[in-house]
C-alpha cells in the first residue's frame, strides 16, 4: 500500500519512463555510478513489482525479456541501486535478500508458509519511537516485519 505521494509519483513516472530514467541516472551519478542497461532493466523490473524478489528472482526475470546479463551483474547492480537510495534491501531469517522499490518508512507483512513477503503502512507513531527504555539511546529508524501464515498457507493446514 502507497501513501498518496509516493503512489501518485509512482503513477506520473510509469506514464513517462524518461522521468524514472533520469532520476535513477541523477541518483546513480550522486553516489558514483552511472545508469548501465542492466542497472536501467533492473530498476524497471523492480518498479514494475508490487513483491519483493530476491536477485535470482530478478535476474531471471531480467534475463527472460531479452537482456543478456549474469547474476553478478544483476547483483551488482541491485547494490548500486541501494547504494544510491533507489532501492531498500531487505534481510529476513530465511537468508536470502530481498529488494523493495520502495525507500520510505513502511513495514511488512511475512507468510511463514510460502514466503510472501508484502508492505504496509507504517504501524508505530514516530512520536513512540523516543520511548525507548534504554538510556542514552537514540533511535534513527525501525524495521518491522509481521510474520504469520497468509490466507492459502492457513487453508492448507491441517485442523
Amino acid at each position: 500500500m502507497l501513501q498518496g505521494r509516493e503512489r501518485m509519483d509512482m503513477y506520473r513516472e510509469a506514464q513517462h519512463p524518461e522521468r524514472r530514467m533520469e532520476r535513477t541516472a541523477e541518483a546513480l551519478q550522486s553516489k558514483g555510478f552511472r545508469l548501465t542497461p542492466h542497472r536501467e532493466a533492473v530498476h524497471a523490473y523492480l518498479a514494475s513489482v508490487d513483491h519483493h524478489p530476491t536477485a535470482e528472482e530478478v535476474y531471471l526475470a531480467v534475463k527472460s525479456h531479452g537482456s543478456r546479463l549474469s547474476l553478478a551483474t544483476v547483483y551488482n547492480a541491485l547494490e548500486a541501486l541501494v547504494a544510491a537510495g533507489l532501492a531498500s534491501k531487505l534481510a529476513f531469517g530465511d537468508g536470502s535478500a530481498r529488494y523493495d522499490i520502495r525507500t520510505d518508512q513502511h513495514d511488512h507483512i511475512h507468510c511463514l508458509g510460502c514466503g510472501m513477503l508484502r508492505d504496509l503502512p507504517p504501524r508505530l507513531r514516530r512520536e513512540s519511537l523516543g520511548e525507548v527504555p534504554e538510556e542514552g539511546f537514540q533511535v534513527t529508524g525501525y524495521r518491522l516485519e509481521l510474520l504469520g501464515y497468509c490466507a492459502a498457507c492457513r487453508r492448507r493446514q491441517p485442523r
